[in-house]
């Protein structure tokens, strides 16, 4: 059977491109996410990661580690 990927989407306070600078680079290194994007055009500064492995808690710890706000969105 194949892996599904899920896509999790937050809201978070990643507003400008130097704080998406400062979150690519643990994004990125993090085996577990296939792809992410964030939607700093959005009033909600969307961050939508794929995976079908990480959980919604493990985003919410990495992102606010670096200080960010990051609320699940349904």
């Amino acid at each position: 059977m194949e892996n599904t990927l899920d896509i999790l989407v937050f809201a978070t306070n990643i507003r400008t491109s130097k704080d998406k600078q400062i979150i690519s680079h643990t994004l990125n290194e993090n085996s577990e996410i296939h792809q992410w994007n964030i939607d700093q055009e959005d009033i909600d500064c969307v961050l939508r990661i794929v995976s079908n492995t990480i959980s919604e808690e493990q985003i919410i710890n990495i992102v606010t580690k670096h200080n960010f706000n990051c609320t699940p969105l349904d």
